[in-house]
């Protein structure tokens, strides 16, 4: 396990799945966490369970002046901000594109992709002030081909991995190292909405199908250690064996 003593490690979307379960992650490997997600009163009591190496910020990511803030508020805490994980996503509604709400569609791009911009361009310069840090994205197999019923979700984690390999573009001689991680399907409330949905294939899985949550957070803390660097840049997939072997996952 890497040992991140002494880091501070921002997660949005930190109240479930991946987020809650990488925020217990680093906190075991050392780190100091700004946990942020919208579910103001899940995201305390995470905070609170991990204790006073955690705050709660409350903050809607589709909101760049309270993503900004968020990073602020970490900034003032703990006086640094050297790994920004920018998992905060949604897949609801699920609807074919020819039925999709139109406003409804750009909320979800305003989440899976202005929020990861809008973390990118709040904590790059301070990043880039102090010498470099981790940016760290979610991306999905939906990034890269068409799903049905899942248009908004494809093209929002589409946006979000060239969003990650432009800010390996720009940022890696100041410092930055930008890595998107593809986890492949996990068990967590966003599977519970899609199986609900019963439109395709992904639906239809078993629930014994999917990965534990840890196995992405374990993959994360991983992924801040130079082991990492050949994927800088790029995109690790957690349906790669040797990915799964190299991480320690069984």
């Amino acid at each position: 396990m890497q040992n991140l003593d002494g880091k501070v490690v921002m997660i949005t979307g930190a109240s479930r799945g991946i987020g809650a379960a990488a925020a217990r992650t680093f906190a075991e490997a050392g780190a100091k966490l700004a946990l942020v997600a919208r579910s103001e009163d899940a995201v305390a009591d995470l905070a609170g369970e991990i204790g006073p190496q955690a705050i709660a910020i409350p903050c809607d990511v589709s909101r760049f002046w309270e993503v900004e803030a968020a990073v602020n508020a970490c900034l003032e805490a703990f006086g640094r901000l050297d790994v920004l994980i920018g998992n905060a996503g949604v897949i609801e509604p699920i609807s074919l594109l020819a039925e999709a709400d139109p406003e409804d569609w750009g909320h979800t791009i305003d989440i899976n992709l202005k929020g990861v911009f809008y973390g990118m361009r709040a904590a790059m310069p301070v990043m880039m002030k102090a010498g470099g840090g981790t940016i760290l994205t979610i991306s999905s197999g939906a990034a890269h081909g068409p799903v049905e019923a899942w248009s908004h979700y494809c093209a929002s984690k589409a946006g979000a991995a060239m969003l990650t390999r432009c800010a390996d573009k720009e940022g890696r001689e100041a410092g930055i190292r930008a890595i998107g991680l593809s986890p492949g399907t996990v068990a967590t409330q966003m599977q519970r909405e899609i199986k609900a949905s019963g439109i395709n294939p992904v639906s239809k899985l078993d629930w014994s199908d999917h990965i534990p949550p840890d196995w992405p957070a374990r993959t994360l803390l991983w992924m801040c250690g130079p082991e990492a660097d050949a994927w800088l840049g790029d995109e690790i997939s957690l349906r790669d064996e040797d990915i799964r072997k190299q991480v320690g996952l069984t």
